[in-house]
């Protein structure tokens, strides 16, 4: 008798813990998950195998959970709510978009000083870029940009997006300015890289990106200035690219704005999150360049493709060929010089810290 009241109590009992879970699985499914207290949306013209896309898959993960789900970040890769760097930059002063990330020269016909980061031979290399690209220099250029669109579009850090440009042809090694001589370089249509190429002795020819493939294919353009992922991601060793110099003559930067009218309402301390969000980033886009041109140069190689590094001795003959593009940029861009100047006493600065930290590491 007592096993049987013992076994009905237990069934009992489990029915009631049944009944239980079931009404608290139902009330939980009734209850809407909490909304995020900002929802932002984030654009890159881009596709899922570039730096722009790593670099906010960190942004988007970091700020998510640092926020604990204050912020959510939704990410646009391409083309779907804007097109280009014009059209973004303002969508981003209007508010349609939230976050956008540019190169400098999609961003030069709206602020023409952002060239300043194309100029050549500044930043020698990924220590002092990155150095550089963390400092002052980029609260300056945030100053500027946020004066000359009435405090609507706010730089929020400046990344990399390919790593460095390097001179490329179809025709022949280049180790000296001289070998230059007569190249048809493609160019992107802005008035810095094509003055560059002046100075070099070639030719420049602005040809749109997806054209490019095609024109080295049939001779329109002999060379072009680019990193090495890009090269092998558009297969331009198949189109006769043949020939890369390793002179590493500007570091491609990735600018990334916010819209300030956004950022400054959130309270302070996920502004931080924010801000700390786009460190993450940055240092996303820094590596991600480094490990994917490994597999790129690689393959450049087994494609019959030949690389050259210059020494330091060519590499101060490429820049010493380059200086006129300073003087152009000084005299032909307002505030030119002071950016210039800007630039260069930041590289400096961060050489002379650089070259302390290894006097100290190596003794």
């Amino acid at each position: 008798m007592k096993k049987t009241v013992s076994k009905m109590r237990n069934a009992l009992k489990g029915s009631a813990l049944a009944l239980l879970a079931g009404m608290m699985t139902t009330a939980a499914l009734s209850v809407p998950a909490m909304a995020a207290d900002f929802n932002l949306r984030a654009v890159a013209n881009s596709n899922e195998n570039d730096e722009d896309y790593d670099g906010l898959i960190v942004f988007k993960d970091f700020v998510e959970a640092h926020s604990n789900g204050k912020i959510k970040v939704d990410l646009f890769i391409g083309t779907q709510l804007c097109g280009n760097g014009t059209e973004c930059i303002q969508a981003v002063e209007d508010g349609s978009v939230d976050i956008y990330i540019s190169t400098s020269g999609g961003a030069a016909n709206m602020f023409p000083y952002i060239q300043v980061l194309d100029l050549p031979y500044v930043l020698p290399d990924d220590r002092t870029a990155e150095a550089v690209l963390q400092g002052d220099f980029v609260r300056e250029l945030r100053k500027a940009i946020l004066a000359d669109t009435d405090n609507k579009l706010r730089l929020m850090a400046i990344g990399n997006t390919g790593g460095w440009r390097n001179f490329a042809n179809t025709k022949r090694t280049v180790k000296s300015p001289g070998d230059m001589e007569g190249l048809k370089i493609r160019t992107v249509v802005a008035d810095l890289p094509q003055e560059l190429v002046k100075a070099l002795g070639a030719s420049p020819t602005p040809i749109p990106w997806p054209e490019l493939y095609t024109s080295f294919q049939t001779g329109v353009v002999e060379g072009s200035k680019n990193g090495i992922t890009d090269i092998m991601g558009m297969k331009f060793p198949e189109a006769g690219l043949k020939y890369v110099t390793l002179d590493g003559h500007a570091y491609m930067s990735a600018l990334w704005y916010m819209n300030n009218e956004v950022f400054l309402d959130m309270p302070a301390d996920l502004r931080k999150v924010v801000v700390d969000g786009f460190r993450a980033l940055q240092q996303a886009t820094f590596a991600s360049p480094k490990r994917k041109s490994i597999a790129a140069y690689e393959a450049f190689k087994k494609s019959g493709g030949k690389l050259y590094v210059p020494t330091p001795e060519e590499k101060a003959a490429f820049q010493e060929a380059a200086a006129p593009v300073y003087i152009w940029f000084q005299e032909n861009v307002e505030d030119g010089k002071k950016w210039f100047d800007l630039l260069q006493s930041e590289s400096d600065k961060a050489q002379q810290q650089i070259a302390a930290a290894d006097k100290a590491d190596l003794s």
